[in-house]
C-alpha cells in the first residue's frame, strides 16, 4: 500500500527490515544499545561489529538512551547507510504516557533523518514484540505520528514501514485507511 502525503511517499509493506535499502532504517533498540532480540539483534547480526561499536561510543558519551529519543549509526553491512536506533516504551496498560512515548521515539527519528539530510526512512512496528504493545494502538499512533511529520516537513521522499507478518501488515493498512478517510 502506498499513498502521498506532502510530496512524501508513505508505503506499507511487509518484509525484513534488515533488506531494506533506504538511506536509514529506524532499530526498535532497547535503552543500552547492545542489541537483543527481535528486530534489533537482526539489525545487530546483519549490519556487523560497526554497529555495536557505534553504539558503545554513544553509551560511553551519554548514557543509556532514554525512551522516546533517538541516535544514528553507520548501517554496517547493511544496505541501508545508516541505523537510527530508538526506545519506544514497554506496554503498561496505556497509563503511563505509553502513547506519547512511541509517537516521540517516531519524531525524533524522522527528525534525526531530516537533519542529517536523508531522504529515505524504513521502519519496524515500535515497541510491538517484547515489548507488547497492542499492535492495532502502536499502528494509529505510529501513522498519525508520521502522517502529521510529512504534512509539516516535507523534505523526505519517502517513508516505508515494513511489517514483519501478514498480521501486522494487514492491521496497519487498516489504521492506514481510516487515519486517511477522517483527514479528508
Amino acid at each position: 500500500m502506498q499513498v502521498l502525503i506532502n510530496k512524501t511517499k508513505l508505503t506499507l509493506i511487509q518484509g525484513d527490515i534488515t533488506k531494506q535499502a533506504t538511506d536509514a532504517i529506524v532499530n526498535a533498540a532497547n535503552s543500552s544499545l547492545m542489541g537483543g532480540g527481535g528486530v534489533d539483534g537482526a539489525i545487530h547480526r546483519a549490519g556487523g561489529p560497526a554497529i555495536l561499536e557505534e553504539c558503545k561510543k554513544i553509551v560511553a558519551q551519554q548514557g543509556r538512551l532514554p525512551t522516546g529519543k533517538a541516535v544514528i549509526t553507520t548501517g554496517g553491512d547493511l544496505k541501508a547507510k545508516y541505523v537510527i536506533h530508538t526506545v519506544g516504551p514497554v506496554w503498561h496498560g496505556g497509563n503511563r504516557s505509553e502513547a506519547a512515548l512511541l509517537a516521540s521515539a517516531y519524531k525524533e527519528s524522522l527528525a534525526l533523518a531530516v537533519a542529517r539530510g536523508l531522504k529515505t526512512v524504513s521502519f519496524p512496528s515500535i515497541s510491538t514484540g517484547a515489548y507488547g504493545y497492542p499492535v492495532d494502538s502502536a499502528a494509529a499512533v505510529a501513522l498519525q505520528t508520521v502522517v502529521e511529520f510529512l504534512r509539516q516537513k516535507p523534505p523526505l521522499q519517502e517513508v516505508v514501514f515494513v511489517l514483519f507478518d501478514n498480521r501486522t501488515c494487514e492491521v496497519y493498512m487498516e489504521a492506514l485507511e481510516r487515519l486517511l478517510s477522517k483527514s479528508t
